[in-house]
This record gives C-alpha cells, structure tokens and sequence, in this order.
C-alpha cells in the first residue's frame, strides 16, 4: 500500500512538472474540455433552477387546482385564436352552479384580473396589476403578507373600499412597506384604503404578478372596471385524494349543462390544469438540456483529441526518460498510471476553469433572471465524473504505448 502511494506521489509530481513546464501545450489541451464542462453545467443549472422555481410558483397556484377560462394555456401553433376571442368570458353566476353541483370541488373562486395606474400624492404607477377576488380566494391560492391582513366577510359582502397591494407598488409608493398600511391610493377615481402588502415573490413565470398588483374585493372591483372585459376566470381546487382527471370530467358535464350546451356542439370554455401546465413547461425547458449536452459534447469530443494528440506529443518527448525508468526497474503499471494521471488532471483542471465560469455566470443569471441559478451537488458530481472518463479515454492509448516500450530501444531513441 505505501509503495502504491509513493508511485502515486511521484506520479502526480511528475505530472504537474510537465504541466507547469509546457503552459501553452496545457492551455490549448483544456480549452475544449472547460468549454465543454461550461456548456453542459451552465444549461443543466439554469433548466434545474428554472424548473424548481416553476415549481415553486405552480404549487402557490394551488395542488390539484384547474382554471377554467374561455383560453387554453397549452398554447402552440395549432391554438385557434379566433375561436377562443369569440368564446363568451365566464361569469361569477357560474360559480355558485359549480359549488352546488360539484361532488369533488374543495372550493370555488372566482377572478377578475385587469390594470390601470394607482396613485399616492404626487407618486404614480402607470400600470399596476389588478384582481378582483372572492373570499375563497384565499383558500386556494395561499398568500403571505408582509403587513396587514386579508379581507374580512364583510368587507367582501358589503364591496369595501380597501385593498391589498403588492411588494414593489408599495415600495414606489411609500419607500418603505411599513408605510403603507391605513394610506389611502387612488385607484379610477375612487380613495382605496391599503390594509395589507404582500412579501416579495419576485418574477414569476407562470403569468400571476403579485408584487406589481393590488387587490380589491370583487364586489367593489366590478364597480371600477367592466368584468367582461378583465379577463375573469374561475378556480376550483379538488378536494383530497380527488384525482386532476375526476375533477376535469365532472368539471366539463358540469360548464356544458350551464352553457347549455348540445352534444354535438363544441365546449366554448377550456379547462386548465396546473399539473398540465407544469409539464409543459419543463417539456419545454427540457430542450435546453439537449442543447447544452450536444454542443457540450462536441467540446468534450474535441478537448478528447486534443489531450490524446497532446499526450502522445507528450509520450514521445519522454521516451527516453520513460526506458530509464524501466531500466531501473520501473514497472509497466507505474508508467501506464503516470500518463493516465496526467491526462485525467488535464481533464480535471478543464473542468474546474468551466465550472469557475459557471459560476460567474450564474452570479450574472441569477441578476437578471431574478430567481436563484445555482449548481446543485449532483452536477459536481456529474462533472467530476465526466472529467475523469474524459481523461481515461485520452490517456489509455498514450499511456498503453508509454508502457509498451522497449526500455533499450527507448533508451537509445534519444
């Protein structure tokens, strides 16, 4: 075993001498493999962190949760818009026929969502987001504060003039978040009065805003704006152990017999479920991942023949040193593991310059996309491991005629 590790030693020594004493060589042999290593990693962590932060925003729309809307959200080039524009909106009479009729819904809520410009004094917003929400909302669609409360049952009866407002309004408002509550904004002409702020949730994929919005009780919202035109939707959560599919088909028998629908004639409503709406997403974000293993893997094949032909250059420059070796009894594993090891630190330090740069460029994405990019422990893993089947592929052919020579011969060769 200490004989073992003394070659190895000795090895690695050797290693970084030739390393350290041919830089451009090194240099030019592990730009393909960091380049490589950066395509495949930096795709890998930007589809995972997008993919758990989707996630995250598709469990705060509510688990087993379906959104019936005159649109469909798969969205694609086969969608006939102009059916689904002239698709009547949904009502919030609608709402009460699915509660009473409804076996499975574990409640039922209705939205209105549109955006007009908010004001506090001098300070403006010119386009702040707005939903008109029922009292179930709340059930369905978890919200955290930051100040304040939500609606109270009477507030939503009697339509009061109040409202929650999101993170950054109330921050271009008033500065500060603890500002805000008991001042009163304007919103189309009426004095609204703030009685609680939503925490940060950041930029969202999956089309809600909440830092940019205020919302009224849909009782006073429908006296500001036209509900037909505010895009209403209605939200129905499953009860437990209720399946996405059972939900969606008692869903659909129900909105046809309130349409009043023919059998022949086709559903003027979509039903959108959330679990469909994530997969879509990470189907699509998915491709990313193929992009970044292709283009990954034509740098890795290219940084392969790179350090091959280097350490065949490299071999052949030690030829005579490697027949001394043999000659004093080095044996053909020794010298085999030598080049083996040099070609595998090659690899290794290719893939840390990559992973350097994906980690700068992480910083940049995590900036601009405003969720955190982050590289989990199993790429490093995955990475680690690659470097070394790189580098062992690279270096076998190299090492295996290193280990072959004839020590005279070598010896001589000089």
């Amino acid at each position: 075993m200490r004989k073992t590790l003394g070659i190895l030693k000795n090895s690695l020594r050797l290693t970084f001498q030739e390393l350290g004493g041919n830089k451009l060589r090194t240099t030019l042999s592990i730009t393909g493999v960091a380049f490589g290593i950066f395509c495949i990693v930096i795709c890998l962590s930007f589809v995972d962190s997008i993919t758990r932060n989707i996630q995250g925003e598709v469990k705060s729309l509510g688990s087993n949760t379906i959104y019936i809307d005159k649109w469909d959200y798969s969205g694609g080039p086969d969608q006939p818009i102009w059916k689904f524009r002239a698709r009547p909106t949904m009502k919030y009479d609608e709402t009460g026929i699915i509660k009473q009729k409804s076996q499975l819904q574990g409640g039922v809520a209705y939205l209105m969502q549109t955006g007009t410009s908010i004001s506090y004094k001098d300070y403006v917003i010119q386009t702040a987001g707005v939903y008109g929400i029922v009292e179930d909302q709340i059930e369905i669609q978890p919200l955290k504060f930051e100040q304040g409360r939500y609606f109270s049952t009477n507030e939503f009866i009697g339509g009061a003039n109040i409202c929650i407002i999101g993170f950054a309004n109330a921050e271009s408002l008033f500065g500060t978040t603890e500002r805000a509550l008991g001042k009163q904004i304007e919103v189309k002409g009426k004095k609204v009065t703030i009685i609680g702020v939503l925490k940060k949730e950041g930029k969202n994929f999956v089309g809600w805003d909440y830092d940019n919005c205020i919302m009224l009780t849909y009782s006073f919202c429908k006296q500001l704006f036209d509900e037909d035109n505010s895009s209403p939707i209605i939200i129905v959560k499953g009860k437990d152990g209720v399946t996405t599919s059972a939900l969606m088909d008692e869903l659909k028998g129900i909105m046809r017999q309130v349409r009043k629908l023919a059998p022949t004639q086709e559903d003027n409503f979509s039903l959108n479920s959330v679990e469909a709406f994530s997969k879509a997403i990470n189907e699509f974000f998915s491709l990313f991942n193929i992009a970044g293993f292709v283009i990954g893997g034509i740098c890795l094949i290219v940084g392969l023949f790179g350090i091959a032909n280097i350490m065949f250059v490299t071999v052949k420059e030690r030829t005579p040193v490697i027949g001394l070796k043999k000659a004093l009894g080095a044996k053909k594993s020794s010298v085999l593991l030598e080049f083996l090891l040099e070609a595998v630190i090659l690899c290794l330090i290719g893939g840390a310059i990559g992973l350097v740069f994906v980690y700068i460029a992480a910083l940049i994405a995590t900036e601009a996309a405003g969720f955190p990019v982050y590289i989990s422990l199993p790429m490093l893993i995955t990475t680690v491991i690659i470097c070394l089947v790189i580098g062992i592929i690279a270096g076998i052919l190299p090492a295996s005629e290193a280990a072959k020579l004839d020590p005279v011969v070598a010896i001589r060769s000089k």
